[in-house]
């Protein structure tokens, strides 16, 4: 995964980063409300030695002092001197409870040892400190005093402590932003994660490889599509411009020998195949080509509903036998376009598409269009467009950006192969305006407003 594949990763899904920066905010910030003030009174002991001052003598002094402050950290932090502290003070509290709030630690390459002492109140915090201070020299001098002689250590309080003006902690504003850099670095994680795991199709150069086709268009989801279906003729939409675009695609795909009949198919229903063969249909229409429309999708035919036509008899009459293709043949608005219904729902809509009346009539309407387009079923669910692929000149596949899936878009390929069709292209579909595309023709185009995925059409 490259810098680009981050940054497309981090746009799309742009929310989990800011949702993680407001969340770690918002929990770094309950969680210091939470937590009890804590003051901080610190003091700090100079250890040093008695005896003549000649210089032997102040250096082995030295050396003794260093090597006592160690063990004289430990006698700070140890129950022995909290309990001092504890009844001499008279706390509520027990030793070892004591002993956690306070810290001792030893200046490097010195005789110093700094001591800070917790609590929840800034008095007792201090008063602590202090009593440590008066405890601990007489523990020393306790302690190191033999039987006959003066003690050889001294132990001099050098920093009084002081009564805390602050709290030491929570520190609200650092944990805050700690918590905002935590959450948004977890929010980018899982937006990159996302994308990774994300099996969808949304690279138009990864769909042309997955299906070993060109991607011939695409096509903006349009709210308006959701409703009429159709686009105006008259329209300068960006819609409106992908389907010429589309239609310019698929005259110059083979120029020596055009593809006349093309089935519009899709992996799995909801993809939006309907709605381009209609449109495409239209957009051939246009240029004053003449084009026949058949609605192929035995199960679901939508194209006449799509187009305000009737929808009674239509492909499986003629393929029956009981209608001929001018008695079914319906034409639409200055009638360039002409549409064929699928008619009644037949029970065996595969054998009837594979059928060898429906080859005649592929070569029928080949002889008399300029285009013939086929809005067939989806590939994978049924086997009705597999038989129809072999007899048409190219298969032109729709896919639904974000929807449908990598694995299927292969399948769908593995069937077209497996009969030996011809895939003409695949179209990008339904796709978001915010969504940033690169296409296979080589450039980048981004959009700007990210529409829901939720709505279908077919």
């Amino acid at each position: 995964m490259d810098a680009r594949d981050v940054l497309v990763a981090l746009r799309r899904g742009w929310w989990l980063p800011a949702a993680g920066l407001v969340v770690g905010g918002v929990v770094a910030l309950v969680l210091s409300l939470l937590q009890t003030p804590q003051y901080t009174s610190r003091t700090q002991f100079f250890v040093s030695t008695t005896g003549s001052g000649s210089t032997s003598d102040v250096f082995q002094g030295s050396q003794f002092s260093q090597q006592r402050v160690a063990s004289y950290s430990q006698l700070l932090t140890g129950e022995e001197m909290a309990g001092r502290v504890v009844d001499r003070l008279g706390l509520e509290m027990s030793n070892s409870e004591l002993a956690r709030k306070i810290t001792a630690s030893t200046v490097a390459d010195t005789v110093l040892i700094d001591v800070a002492v917790s609590d929840s109140s800034a008095e007792r915090a201090q008063a602590i400190a202090e009593t440590l201070g008066d405890e601990f020299v007489e523990l020393v001098r306790l302690l190191e005093t033999p039987a006959s002689g003066a003690s050889p250590v001294k132990v001099t309080v050098t920093d009084r402590p002081e009564l805390p003006a602050t709290a030491s902690s929570p520190k609200t504003l650092e944990n805050v932003a700690l918590g905002l850099i935590v959450g948004l670095l977890i929010g980018c994680a899982l937006a990159i994660a996302r994308t990774r795991l994300d099996r969808s199709v949304r690279d138009a150069e990864e769909a042309s490889e997955l299906a070993a086709a060109p991607i011939v268009g695409v096509i903006l989801r349009d709210e308006a599509l959701q409703t009429q279906h159709t686009i105006d003729r008259d329209s300068q939409s960006r819609t409106a411009e992908a389907y010429r675009q589309l239609r310019t695609n698929l005259q110059f795909l083979n120029v020596d020998e055009p593809p006349k009949v093309i089935m519009i198919s899709s992996a799995v229903p909801s993809e939006g195949k309907t709605t381009v063969a209609v449109n495409l249909a239209l957009t051939l229409a246009e240029t004053g080509r003449q084009v026949t429309l058949v609605e192929g999708d035995l199960r679901r035919p939508r194209v006449t509903r799509y187009l305000g036509m009737v929808g009674g008899a239509g492909l499986t009459n003629i393929l029956a036998g009981s209608a001929e293709l001018e008695d079914v043949l319906q034409p639409h608005g200055d009638g360039n376009l002409s549409v064929i219904a699928a008619g009644p729902t037949p029970p065996n809509p595969s054998e009837l598409l594979a059928s060898s009346h429906m080859f005649k009539l592929i070569d029928d309407l080949r002889g008399k269009n300029d285009f013939v387009l086929i809005d067939a079923p989806p590939l994978l669910p049924v086997a009705d467009a597999s038989g129809l692929a072999v007899m048409v000149d190219g298969v032109v596949l729709s896919i639904r950006y974000g929807s449908t899936r990598k694995e299927q878009l292969q399948q769908s390929r593995a069937t077209l192969d497996r009969v030996g069709a011809r895939t003409l292209g695949v179209i990008l579909n339904i796709v978001p305006t915010k969504a940033e595309i690169t296409s296979a023709y080589g450039y980048g185009y981004s959009y700007g407003y990210d529409a829901d995925r939720t709505t279908k059409r077919d």
